[in-house]
């Protein structure tokens, strides 16, 4: 009987969370006398288990629909800054080339980055300086280009009204990742951590998207009883429904057709509730009951308003670097770009400490972290050269980044002080500056652009503040929640396990490339390993709270 599927025979194949059970290794892993990650004992799959190639199909479908929403709208929400909001021709390019760029850093971080199952993909952290520089006088649109009706989309003067600002864009991200590939490869980013705590990685997250909030209520206005259906929709599937099974029926090796239960809300919530949206926008389509006018309410919710586009669309396209033309640079633009880089990097590394947590594996050691925002700035170089208009970053939710925070004591005064102030500020100087532009004015025009791109990016507002703050004003290591901070990073260090997850692939730098020289380089992994018990442990438990007994572990 083949193991991989489901039979009766095999009782117990599927476990509760509705995919495949890999619990023999498991045993295998207790066996050695190892704990495991709280969260582990929930996963159907360990970070090095492979489930069967028809799951990986669905499951990879549902990431890619999971992630369509923001890959999607990066492009759409820079549309109207780059003068494209009447040419959605266009704009399925800007979102064909996303994609493609997108899937190649994913694979690149993936095999030789942090490699954790982290999707790579657009960034919200360079929206906000991105509109910030192309809300500057030099950057307004033409009047005509606002006016459907004087649009010609087809026309040399339209080109390069929209190509000249993209490739701003392009000159702006591909300096600002080679910072960043400076940052990751040269190990500086192990350095900074020392002083990048909670304090300031909470503020500058979660001024990432409420910025945006403007945009999501746009799109999502287009039709409420779409969204609110969709909503909960994923809502009722994930949260409601997990625990329902579903019968299915399966073959085994002696062509005999069993029954067996899956868990397919649980799996595929996402997969489901955008499909269902979809089919009713479809029936409401088809039967008129969507209205026909492009003017009214409710009419983008109709499933046949692109059909222009897919009709002039190509059906396959190969973007390719500088398909917009040659890169330009300015200072503003640079500037801003880079204090989205330096959001994006601190956001990833709180995605790192916290998937790793959910998929039950060690925590990164630096140098798979040094190799992870190396990689990235990687990424961003390649979405810069290929001309997304963006760069890239990794893809979690960012209440799973977040949740690393909890080892912030806010009951403390001091913490509740900077954490509100860093808010306050990240919001309140960038509303103040977009309606005040003539207050910061120099009388130099570059230095004009710099300060107004940084003060209207509510993330480096914010994050910067909560930087300065946490490290200006007393406050002990616990209560700034940096004890449990270097806490984990202590615990990161390489072990055989850690190598097995974090280590480059086909034994790159561990059993090929061992060159005593390498062994130098702060993103490369090192060669010999410790003990795994010490890494087995995570320095808190589900609740949040570390565990007295916890150092009593180590080798």
């Amino acid at each position: 009987m083949n193991s991989a599927i489901p039979t009766c025979e095999n009782p117990n194949p599927l476990r509760g969370d509705g995919v495949l059970s890999s619990h023999e290794g498991d045993k295998g892993r207790k066996k050695d006398g190892q704990l495991k990650s709280p969260s582990s004992s929930h996963l159907a799959y360990g970070i090095l288990d492979i489930p069967p190639w028809y799951l990986c199909i669905f499951l990879g479908i549902q990431h890619f629909l999971t992630a369509l929403g923001g890959l999607v709208a990066v492009p759409l929400i820079l549309a109207k800054g780059l003068c494209l909001q009447h040419d959605p021709l266009t704009q399925s390019y800007l979102i064909s080339t996303i994609f493609f760029v997108s899937g190649i850093c994913t694979l690149l971080q993936v095999f030789l980055g942090i490699r954790l199952p982290i999707l790579q993909g657009g960034t919200f952290a360079f929206l906000g300086p991105s509109l910030a520089m192309l809300s500057l006088p030099t950057w307004t649109c033409p009047t005509w280009t606002l006016n459907a009706s004087q649009v010609n989309t087809s026309s040399p003067e339209f080109t390069e009204e929209w190509q000249k600002r993209i490739r701003e864009l392009q000159g702006a991200v591909m300096v600002a990742s080679c910072v960043q590939m400076l940052v990751g490869f040269s190990g500086l980013i192990g350095f900074l951590m020392r002083f990048i705590g909670p304090l300031t990685i909470a503020p500058t997250i979660s001024l990432v998207a409420l910025p945006l909030f403007d945009s999501a209520g746009d799109d999502a206005g287009i039709h409420w009883g779409i969204a609110a259906t969709t909503i909960f929709l994923i809502v009722l599937f994930s949260q409601y429904l997990k625990n329902i099974a579903v019968p299915v029926p399966v073959y085994g090796r002696e062509k005999k057709c069993h029954t067996s239960k899956f868990h397919l809300f649980q799996v595929f919530p996402v997969l489901l509730g955008l499909c269902i949206s979809w089919l009713l926008c479809f029936v409401l389509t088809i039967t008129e009951a969507l209205p026909s006018a492009p003017t009214a309410y409710g009419y983008l919710a109709r499933t046949d308003t692109k059909g222009n586009v897919l009709s002039q669309a190509p059906w396959f396209r190969f973007p390719y670097p500088g398909q917009w033309g040659l890169p330009t640079i300015s200072l503003a633009g640079v500037f801003g770009i880079i204090a989205g880089v330096i959001s994006s990097m601190v956001e990833s590394i709180g995605d790192y400490y916290a998937c790793a947590r959910l998929v039950g594996a060690p925590p990164p050691p630096k140098r798979a972290i040094n190799r992870g925002i190396g990689i990235e700035g990687l990424g961003c170089l390649l979405a810069g050269a290929w001309g997304t208009g963006n760069g890239t970053t990794s893809y979690s939710e960012n209440v799973g980044a977040l949740g690393i925070t909890k080892y912030v004591d806010l009951n403390s005064s001091r913490n509740l002080f900077i954490f509100g102030f860093s808010i306050f500020c990240g919001l309140a100087i960038p509303n103040w500056v977009n309606k005040n532009p003539e207050r910061l004015h120099t009388g130099i025009t570059q230095l004009d652009q710099v300060i107004q791109v940084l003060l209207t990016t509510g993330m480096f507002v914010g994050g910067f503040l909560g930087f300065l703050l946490d490290n200006t004003i007393p406050g002990s290591l616990e209560e700034r929640g940096l004890l449990a901070w270097n806490q984990v990073q202590e615990e990161s260090e390489e072990t055989t396990k850690a190598l097995e997850v974090y280590g480059l692939p086909w034994g790159i730098g561990t059993r090929f490339c061992t060159s005593s020289c390498a062994q130098y380089l702060p993103f490369w992994p090192r060669e010999g390993a410790v003990g795994v018990s010490q890494l087995s442990l995570w320095p808190w438990d589900s609740s949040g709270e570390r565990p007295p007994s916890a150092t009593d572990t180590r080798m």
